[in-house]
């Protein structure tokens, strides 16, 4: 079970990662920047590109058992 939430937070990072990076136009990702542009203004594409490396590091390090034993 360990390794499917493991998995699972890596993708979720993952694509806030490319979201930012790519200054997405899809839909989840348009309400998630509105949402966080109130607190970040313009820089809210750097803000998910550091958040979604941090997020997907995390679930890669869960995934191979050395979090969240």
């Amino acid at each position: 079970m360990q390794n499917a939430w493991g998995i699972a937070i890596a993708t979720i990072g993952l694509l806030m990662f490319l979201g930012g990076l790519t200054k997405s136009e899809f839909v989840v990702y348009r309400v998630l920047a509105a949402r966080t542009r109130l607190v970040w203004g313009d820089n809210v594409h750097v803000f998910y590109v550091a958040a979604g490396l941090i997020v997907a590091v995390f679930g890669v390090l869960v995934t191979m058992g050395i979090i969240g034993k």
